[in-house]
């Protein structure tokens, strides 16, 4: 006899992990008899969107035993039967993502009444999270009140657990923080630096600041300029050092706010690879203005513009949203402003002196435009003029 239990699995092909509560696991595992099984995903079929998932099982036999085995968790569900024709129906609930970082209305408004943010509300799991915005949409801001440098006028911040703006010390533990500019003392070489900056963070112990330091040193490639003042680092290396710092400790929450700005293309992807390495196991918030540095390394990403979040999901999910919207023309440069005025462009770039537009429209808009596939700076650039435009509106 084959092993349609296998063909049970490569027909479902259910590759999440899920929880079959209330199930206990069999002693052993038994053959799964013909059947015919589907899934029905209430994300995306349920009008309910309860977050359910039914697996659905149809079979015929006179006497049988079924074990369900779920690859992923190495659950199962066991049921033993002795009927001639059985329909099981088992809701599986979806596991749910542990958001370690949540933002709950989050507004700060300075003394001149400038409202940097306003009422910014967010859930960040574990991994690289994306914050795009463009200069002064109040990413700094944000980044200065999660890491308790700054108290929002209003609002909640809460990460693990604990109450950020109540328990600033608390989470200053295990924060990590590299800001858009750092300061250091120039003539003092990179390893000496690191160490008192470890003492600073709390580790006393000669050996074990030792070990923390040259683990450091090592993980950013800066080993070998170790005894060389930080004053004669290029701006890459300066970058990778503001990394170690913010590691010091092993934090569980890192902040970087626009981290590549300044960077050459070789530079940025090597420190972007130490923050995908970093970011496995921790959260890390990549805030920047650079639509690649998200695209390339972020599962879930934030659009945030005039102070509020405009966009947020997964950033295949938003792309996908597009298809079929996004329309590209080549004209002549000296007819950009005609263009301008007859369509909302969403981007523009210059390419062998002509500029390449791109626009977005449900509609084929003719006159030469063509369809084209979206990336997340088409997502960018749209969330971008719709705001713009509503923040005109409302004026």
């Amino acid at each position: 006899m084959g092993s349609p239990f296998f063909m049970l699995l490569s027909v479902t092909q259910w590759t999440e992990p899920v929880n079959l509560s209330g199930f206990s696991l069999p002693p052993t595992t038994y053959y799964l008899p013909p059947v015919i099984a589907r899934f029905c995903s209430c994300r995306n079929d349920c009008p309910k969107n309860c977050g359910d998932v039914e697996l659905i099982i149809v079979f015929h036999s006179t006497s049988l035993e079924l074990s369900l085995l779920i690859m992923d968790t190495g659950l199962a569900l066991f049921w033993r039967c002795c009927s001639d024709w059985f329909t099981i129906s088992v809701h599986l609930k979806q596991e749910k993502v542990e958001h370690m970082l949540q933002l709950g209305g989050v507004t700060h408004i300075y003394p001149n009444e400038t409202r940097a943010l306003d009422g910014v509300s967010l859930d960040i799991p574990k991994g690289m999270y994306g914050l795009l915005g463009p200069n002064g949409a109040g990413k700094s801001t944000l980044m200065r009140s999660i890491a308790t440098l700054q108290t929002p006028t209003s609002g909640s911040i809460s990460f693990d657990g604990i109450d950020v703006i109540a328990e600033p010390e608390a989470i200053r533990a295990r924060l990590g923080y590299l800001p858009q500019d750092f300061g250091v003392y120039p003539r003092v070489t990179a390893y000496a630096m690191l160490d008192h900056m470890a003492v600073l963070k709390g580790i006393a112990g000669k050996g074990e600041r030792k070990d923390t330091v040259e683990t450091l040193l090592n993980q950013v490639n800066l080993w070998d300029v170790r005894k060389k003042a930080i004053a004669g680092f290029s701006g890459g290396m300066r970058q990778r050092f503001g990394i170690a710092q913010a590691l010091i400790g092993n934090p569980d929450l890192i902040i970087t706010d626009e981290p590549t700005a300044g960077l050459d293309p070789e530079e940025r992807n090597r420190f972007l690879n130490l923050l995908a390495e970093v970011g496995e196991n921790v959260v890390v918030i990549l805030s920047t203005h650079i639509v690649e540095d998200v695209a390339d390394l972020c599962p879930r990403m934030a659009v945030l513009a005039a102070g509020q979040v405009q966009l947020e999901g997964a950033p295949h999910e938003l792309i996908a949203s597009t298809a079929g919207t996004i329309w590209e023309k080549t004209i002549p440069r000296a007819e950009l402003s005609q263009y301008s005025a007859q369509y909302q462009i969403i981007s523009n770039r210059l390419m062998a002196g002509q500029s390449v537009i791109h626009i977005m429209s449900d509609d084929d808009p003719g006159e030469g435009f063509v369809s084209v596939a979206g990336g997340l700076e088409d997502v960018y650039f749209t969330t971008l003029a719709k705001t713009r435009g509503n923040t005109a509106a409302a004026a």
